[in-house]
């Protein structure tokens, strides 16, 4: 069996969330995701768009 991911669609709406003021925290709750995934997700989006190093 495959390994279980999220479309990268359902990603950046997380991260738009976020952009709009929402905490990891909640938005992990109201999803039902691990802020582990979120925070990760947040990181390799700064990192695509430059804004840190690797």
């Amino acid at each position: 069996m495959g390994r279980r991911g999220y479309p990268p669609e359902f990603r950046r709406k997380v991260l738009d969330v976020l952009e709009e003021g929402r905490s990891v925290a909640q938005v992990a709750h109201d999803l039902d995701i691990s802020e582990q995934s979120i925070y990760t997700w947040r990181r390799q989006d700064r990192f695509d768009k430059g804004l840190v190093p690797a």
